[in-house]
């Protein structure tokens, strides 16, 4: 009985993953995706608008220290 108890964590993991993905699936798009595209549309814009307003070398240092959190991680740019 032992083999039991050693598959029982996997499987119920296995489970739990497979809702997880299935409810993140089903949770796309619908009646609020407007509502949330326009909310992502303008914290993009508040923060390319803070970002222009503190200048360009406040900018450039935190490009640098974003480039540098993010490198290597083979993820593009997407703040558009």
């Amino acid at each position: 009985m032992e083999y039991v108890s050693a598959l029982v964590p996997p499987v119920v993991m296995a489970a739990l993953f497979i809702g997880v993905i299935v409810t993140m699936v089903k949770s796309q798009g619908g009646a609020n995706k407007g509502k949330e595209d326009a909310a992502v549309d303008a914290a993009l814009a508040a923060r390319r608008d803070a970002t222009a307003a503190t200048g360009p070398a406040a900018a450039g240092a935190a490009g640098t220290a974003s480039a540098a959190g993010t490198a290597g991680a083979g993820s593009g740019d997407a703040r558009g």
